[in-house]
C-alpha cells in the first residue's frame, strides 16, 4: 500500500503498523497529492491511503487522478480524515474514493478497512457512509456541478429491475450476505448483479454505486 500525509510522523506510525501484518507491505510514501500520484504510478500498490488536507496538490485532487488514470484502475483509495462526519467526505467518494477513515480509528479498524478496500467487496463503514451522503445530499451539498444533469438517471435505465432492487440496498449499506438475505437468492447471485451494476453505470466499486444512487434520485435520503 502507499501512504500519503503530509505528517512525516504519522506516516511512520502507519508504516510500522502496516509493515506488522504478513499479508500487508507499505511500498511507497508521499507527501502531498502530486507525490501521491507519481508514487501510485511507480508503485501500482493495491491500496492508497490518502489525507484529504495537504499542502500544494490536496488528496482529492489526487483521487481524482488516480481514479482517472486507466493504468491506476486497480488501486482503491482510503480518504484519511480528522474528524468521522468531514465536508470533504462525499466529494472524496464521487472523485473515485473507495471509503474513507478517521483519523482516530483503533489499529485493528485501520488494518480491517485496508484488507476491505483490497478486496473491492464492500465500501468502508457502509451505514455510516450512506447516512453521510445522505446528510450532505438532504443540505443540498450532494449534487456534482460536474455532472452533466439527469446523467445517472439515464443510465440507470440500463439496469434490469433486479439490479436496481439491488442497488437501493448496496445504498443502504448492506453486504452481499445481507442482501442476499433479503431477496432470498445467493451471495454470489447478489455478487454478479452488483458487479452488472459497477459496469453498466461505469462504478468503480460500491461506494460509487451508493453516490450514483443517491445522485440519481433513486434513493432519496430521509430528514431526520
Amino acid at each position: 500500500m502507499l501512504l500519503a500525509d503530509d505528517q512525516a510522523l504519522l506516516r511512520s506510525a502507519f508504516r510500522v503498523l502496516v509493515d506488522s501484518e504478513p499479508d500487508m507491505e507499505v511500498v511507497g510514501e508521499a507527501g502531498d497529492g502530486a507525490q501521491a500520484y507519481e508514487r501510485a504510478r511507480e508503485t501500482l500498490p493495491d491500496v492508497v491511503l490518502m489525507d484529504i488536507r495537504m499542502p500544494g496538490t490536496d488528496g482529492l485532487a489526487a483521487t481524482r487522478l488516480i481514479s482517472g488514470d486507466p493504468d491506476l484502475a486497480a488501486v482503491r483509495v482510503v480518504m484519511l480524515t480528522t474528524f468521522e462526519v468531514d465536508e470533504y467526505v462525499a466529494a472524496a467518494l464521487r472523485a473515485g474514493a473507495s471509503g474513507f477513515l478517521g483519523k482516530g480509528a483503533e489499529p485493528d479498524e485501520l488494518l480491517n478497512a485496508i484488507r476491505v478496500a483490497a478486496a473491492g467487496e464492500a465500501l468502508l463503514s457502509p451505514a455510516a457512509t450512506k447516512g453521510l451522503i445522505a446528510t450532505f445530499l438532504a443540505q443540498g451539498g450532494g449534487a456534482d456541478p460536474a455532472a452533466p444533469a439527469g446523467g445517472h438517471a439515464e443510465r440507470l435505465a440500463a439496469l434490469t429491475g433486479r439490479e436496481r432492487e439491488v442497488l437501493v440496498h448496496v445504498a443502504a449499506g448492506l453486504s452481499n450476505d445481507g442482501i442476499a438475505g433479503r431477496l432470498q437468492v445467493s451471495p454470489l447471485t447478489v455478487k454478479t448483479h452488483v458487479n452488472r451494476a459497477m459496469a453498466k453505470l461505469g462504478a468503480r466499486d460500491r461506494a460509487q454505486l451508493v453516490v450514483v444512487a443517491y445522485e440519481s434520485g433513486l434513493v432519496r435520503p430521509r430528514s431526520e
